[in-house]
């Protein structure tokens, strides 16, 4: 790995703790939730109960755990709440770890670009039905 300047690896942790409401579940091999943290509220997650199966407590994970020693990323998917999420899924020895970090303004500015070249394509075809006329 780099040299990375405390300061900098500081600002990042501050930055995707706060600014990107970090949350974690730590999953156990055999489908059990062993731990979690973070801001897990402000994806709809709530109540978890250590050691039941987490495919019970949060559903869109039905199906992804455990993973194999290949990380999954999941971008932009949308929660209960409409918030955004970037799900991060990869695999330890303490059992398989699913973060979650806001994209709800990533969504927000992809979804304003693609509204621009929409509207771009219908101007064109406007203008091309035009100069045919």
């Amino acid at each position: 790995m780099q040299d990375i300047p405390i300061a900098v690896m500081v600002y990042l942790l501050y930055f995707l703790i706060e600014k990107r409401s970090l949350a974690y579940l730590l999953v156990k091999k055999d489908g059990s939730l062993s731990n979690w943290g973070g801001h897990l509220s402000v994806y709809g997650i709530s109540n978890l109960q250590k050691g039941r199966g987490v495919e019970e407590q949060v559903f869109f994970l039905e199906g992804l755990l455990p993973i194999d020693d290949f990380p999954v990323f999941l971008p932009r998917m949308k929660t209960e709440e409409g918030i955004c999420a970037d799900v991060h899924i990869f695999s330890s020895q303490e059992g398989d770890w699913v973060l979650f970090l806001d994209a709800t303004l990533d969504e927000i500015q992809l979804s304003s670009f693609q509204q621009d070249a929409n509207g771009f394509c219908l101007l064109e075809e406007k203008l091309t039905r035009i100069l045919r006329e």
